[in-house]
């Protein structure tokens, strides 16, 4: 099984994934990385699939920080892309099934996963609070489609604001997020600088849930904010890495006790997003809770 991302040698998977191995009895087997430049060149991951295609020992890939840049280069190589993974124009599961290669987009189900581990029962409908997400990726575009997916009823944000600093994939999501009819406002802001970040996050209620999703912090050092941001009283503040300087973090512990606020990390986000694509990989039952998730959990903590 590969891994595609950028720093992959550093991430807590070389240790895990041995373990989750022999524990679900996936046989012989090894993760290897394969790394590449924030938007690397096109034919550097068209190459990387046609490797995974053409190799009978390669089994498939998860793909982190590259979804988009990814998908788009390398559509037509897939046998099978999964409906929504083509239409969000992103993808992280990489497999096979019977000689075709497939590919799909795991983070729309693993951020509900992780949210859900975290998040109040009814916070949104007891507070009517809104979201903030930070940056404008896969993973980004994936919350925005759980958070407001009609079938949460009145449990949704009043309100979604995606800030990132460039505009081309907010110009994306907001005509993916007009093709969703999910009747809840999604509000874009282009923020070249941290302080504009600032401004968004000011202009949130109390309750809030607000997410780096933008890589910094993992991927590259810094946070999408600055030091002078201000969290909103009761805010729950979720930081999608689990490694690095996670100066975002580091922001809203700042704060935690004088603004109330709650601080995730992204390591339930690590477990389901990488459970998920080895199922995938695999073709294993993986659990999403319950007491055989909880093992993979412990077995996972004991690396960290």
């Amino acid at each position: 099984m590969f891994f595609i991302g950028v720093t992959t040698a550093k991430s807590s998977i070389n240790k895990v994934f041995p373990r989750w191995a022999a524990h679900l009895g996936l046989g012989p087997c090894e993760l290897r990385g394969m790394d590449f430049p924030l938007h690397a060149e096109p034919a550097r991951y068209r190459e990387a699939v046609e490797y995974l295609r053409n190799d009978p020992l390669a089994l498939g890939a998860l793909v982190t920080t590259h979804k988009i840049d990814l998908c788009a280069a390398c559509r037509d190589q897939f046998d099978e892309l999964e409906p929504l993974s083509g239409a969000m124009g992103e993808l992280s599961s990489i497999y096979k099934r019977n000689g075709r290669l497939h590919a799909r987009a795991a983070d729309p189900w693993t951020v509900g996963y992780s949210l859900e581990a975290f998040l109040p029962a009814d916070h949104w409908s007891k507070t009517g609070a809104e979201a903030l997400i930070l940056g404008a990726g896969g993973s980004a575009m994936a919350l925005a489609w759980h958070l407001t997916k009609a079938e949460h009823g009145s449990n949704r944000p009043s309100r979604v604001h995606v800030a990132n600093r460039s505009t081309p994939r907010l110009d994306h999501l907001r005509k993916l997020h007009a093709d969703w009819a999910t009747g809840i406002p999604l509000e874009t802001h282009h923020v070249p600088e941290p302080a504009l970040a600032d401004r968004v996050l000011a202009s949130l209620p109390p309750g809030s849930l607000v997410v780096n999703a933008t890589g910094l912090g993992k991927d590259a050092p810094g946070s999408p904010l600055t030091d002078s941001a201000r969290f909103p009283k009761n805010a729950q503040v979720w930081e999608f890495n689990y490694r690095g300087d996670l100066l975002f973090m580091e922001q809203a512990k700042a704060q935690q006790a004088a603004s109330g606020l709650h601080v995730e990390d992204g390591w339930n986000y690590f477990l389901h997003g990488w459970t998920r694509v080895i199922s995938d990989v695999f073709n294993v039952e993986i659990p999403t809770r319950g007491p055989a998730f909880e093992k993979l959990s412990e077995i996972a903590a004991s690396t960290r």
